[in-house]
């Protein structure tokens, strides 16, 4: 067994087939299960478990982690929608403030995690930072935490969120019939329309960011750059295709699973309990919020907690398009807040990362 492993090292090529074949696999069989994202669910478990077994390729190419940054900022950017943010022209003081007490919240329940033995702050702020989990992930490594944490991490929110929330809106907020949804919005302009805009969101916002010396700026230069041409109405309908937002995902998904290793899986696992404590803490407290939210902009109670929910936003759209409430000021807030913890916590993390140190830990 162990020849057989070294001859199938020895061949870069089989490792890549393996690790893309089985990737493809199994991201069928999440999407048909609905889980959230299931391209980088599925390239995070099979690269952990391929490098694991020491079957996976050594790394993924700095070049295709850039790339995979780029897409997944525009597609971020262009939820930054006109009709969107439009909604909260009345109320965008109230919305801002519970929208920055998300983001302490959530950092400081970070912080509290990097106290466990094997995280770091700046790690533990990472991972449970609510806001842009694919972002985050895909960024984690360049600003200095570390990015197998903060991937489970942050999908373990993910998925703690969207199972809770049709509980809490349906029993505690009185909601109707919680359905099926799709992601806010729709391309109808042909493919390459998107994929032009990837390209021009890339080759102009990258090479700012990086002269700027902005972190994560792979990430947040295209991201800025999406946000002004869709809140310009210049994206023609366009959407970055369906296929290379599930390769970028991907590729983030390998980025952090080929760098598992046996004492970085055990970190993990000693870690969860805490981690998905302080999640369902981060839940009260944004649940919290999004009644402030309510009294101050006079939204029902339901539309505040779905706008502060932190995380699964096409679940929470969901939510609110069957029970009838204000689908468009739910989308803005959630994808306002989006915006927000991906500039602001890059910044953030330098400075936890100076302050406190953010070498991963294997």
């Amino acid at each position: 067994m162990t020849d057989r492993r070294e001859q199938l090292r020895a061949f870069p090529w089989w490792r890549w087939a393996l690790l893309v074949g089985l990737t493809a696999a199994l991201t069928v069989v999440l999407q048909l299960a609905g889980v959230p994202s299931p391209a980088l669910f599925a390239g995070l478990a099979v690269a952990t478990v391929l490098a694991l077994a020491g079957l996976g390729p050594v790394r993924v190419h700095r070049t295709a982690t850039s790339g995979a940054q780029a897409v997944i900022g525009v597609v971020i950017g262009v939820l930054a929608r006109p009709d969107t943010l439009g909604a909260l022209a009345n109320g965008w003081l109230p919305v801002l403030l519970v929208s920055l007490g998300s983001l302490v919240v959530s950092m400081a329940a970070g912080l509290l995690l990097g106290v466990q033995r094997g995280v770091t702050p700046l790690t533990g702020m990472l991972a449970l930072t609510a806001g842009g989990a694919s972002g985050l992930v895909a960024v984690a490594r360049e600003l200095g935490g570390d990015e197998r944490i903060v991937s489970v991490i942050q999908y373990l929110r993910v998925g703690l969120v969207t199972a809770t929330m049709p509980i809490v809106a349906t029993a505690v907020f009185g909601a109707g019939h919680v359905g099926g949804g799709g992601p806010p919005g729709g391309s109808a302009a042909p493919w390459y329309v998107g994929l032009a805009l990837v390209a021009v969101c890339t080759l102009v916002g990258a090479p700012i960011a990086a002269k700027l010396h902005v972190p994560a700026g792979a990430l947040l230069g295209p991201m800025i750059v999406a946000v002004a041409l869709s809140v310009g109405g210049l994206t023609f309908g366009g959407q970055p295709p369906a296929a290379l937002v599930d390769v970028a995902y991907a590729v983030i998904g390998w980025q952090a699973g080929l760098r598992f290793t046996r004492p970085a899986l055990r970190t993990v696992l000693r870690i969860l309990p805490l981690a998905a404590g302080l999640i369902l803490a981060i839940v009260g407290a944004c649940a919290a919020l999004g009644l402030v939210l309510s009294w101050t902009t006079g939204t029902t109670l339901l539309e505040g907690y779905l706008a502060t929910t932190p995380g699964g936003i096409y679940a929470v759209l969901a939510t609110a398009i069957s029970s009838g409430g204000d689908v468009t000021f739910v989308v803005a807030v959630q994808v306002l807040r989006v915006i927000l913890m991906l500039l602001v916590a890059p910044f953030l993390a330098r400075t936890v990362g100076r302050r406190w140190g953010g070498e991963p830990a294997d």
